[in-house]
């Protein structure tokens, strides 16, 4: 599996559900001096990250990249760019291998990585995905062919919103590890901050961390003009609250609307500690198991397109054509991007089960 939606070169290697290889070079201080991602900086650190990485992973699983029987790759959604590296990459080693190719959903992929820890996904399974670029509540009864949108951000995603707290605190970027870590001293209860679209009449499963955003550097800009001091621990912690609290009440409820007993938390900012921990209390209380992977297969991972990718291969889903494009708005109903199978080259048998995909 190949994974290269934003800053991450993921490589992962997986057998059915066992994880043999998970292969990550960071492009993440690159990008640090300006405050974000630049796709230009990540498709060309993607360039260089490639075969390194690949060869790493096969080191890593003890496999040879003929043992491989197919090779998953992120289409999107994410940096047109960064999504080229990869796809192509993709097509060059199956191709080259006579392995044949998933193109499959950055989104899907998030969610299938659960696999790889707590065993098979029930079905349904209902997900909520936060991440730098995604807050999204999915319903998913079949992780390769049906993901159903509940709701989205309608506005920033919530790691953008840790991202733009922890420049306006000059905590640096990536804002999500470090506000975790001040939170853990603040007091969650010392600022009253909004919680975006919890009103009555508000779309119940949408999200909205913008006017929030606003908020907290309102209060910051307010206490620094006066020149008092910014308990910055107390505003990390208060923040975090605010999001945290929207999340997990949100998916708390879509589980309960729609009968659902497990809730998986997958992408970023599912590492968050807050998040984990509040979203624990509040399945218990509702009588429903939550699932989130370690913090490591949150993150961006080619492990999370390797578990989608042997999905796709045990339930005999079509593989991607030869011109399979990167999208970088693909949507979330599409898990993978099927096209006419590609004829194995001679010489090579394709043998479906128990092997390395």
């Amino acid at each position: 599996g190949i994974e290269t939606s934003c800053d991450e070169t993921g490589v992962g290697i997986v057998r059915g559900h066992t994880l043999l290889a998970d292969a990550v070079a960071s492009s993440v201080d690159e990008h640090a001096r300006f405050g974000g991602v630049v796709p230009e900086v990540a498709s060309r650190a993607h360039l260089e990250a490639m075969v390194p990485t690949i060869q790493r992973a096969l080191k890593d699983a003890g496999v040879a990249a003929s043992d491989l029987d197919g090779i998953a790759v992120t289409a999107g959604p994410g940096l047109a760019g960064a999504l080229l590296v990869g796809v192509s990459a993709a097509k060059a080693y199956a191709y080259a291998l006579g392995k044949p190719l998933y193109g499959v959903n950055h989104l899907a992929s998030h969610i299938c990585v659960d696999q790889l820890e707590h065993g098979a996904l029930p079905e349904p399974t209902m997900a909520l995905l936060v991440s730098g670029g995604h807050s999204s509540l999915l319903l998913a009864p079949d992780i390769t062919a049906d993901v159903r949108p509940l709701g989205a951000t309608i506005d920033d995603a919530a790691g953008e919103a840790f991202d733009k707290i922890a420049r306006v605190l000059h905590l640096g970027f990536p804002g999500g590890p470090v506000i975790d870590r001040y939170a853990r001293e603040g007091n969650p209860d010392a600022i009253r901050f909004p919680r975006g679209l919890t009103g009555p009449r508000d779309p119940v499963y949408d999200f909205s961390f913008s006017g929030l955003k606003t908020a907290v550097a309102r209060w910051i800009e307010a206490k620094r003009a006066a020149g008092e001091h910014v308990p910055v621990a107390d505003v990390a912690a208060s923040f975090q609250e605010a999001v945290v609290d929207v999340l997990t009440r949100k998916a708390v409820r879509a589980c309960k609307d729609h009968g659902v007993d497990h809730l998986m938390i997958g992408g970023g900012v599912a590492a968050n500690t807050r998040l984990r921990a509040m979203a624990q209390r509040r399945c218990e209380d509702a009588g429903i198991t939550l699932r989130v992977p370690r913090p490591k297969l949150c993150t961006d991972n080619g492990a999370m397109v390797a578990a989608l990718g042997a999905e796709m291969v045990a339930r005999g889903r079509a593989a991607s054509a030869w011109d399979l494009s990167a999208d970088s708005s693909l949507p979330v109903t599409d898990p993978h991007v099927p096209g006419e199978p590609p004829a194995a080259s001679p010489g090579h048998a394709h043998h479906a089960h128990g092997h390395d995909h």
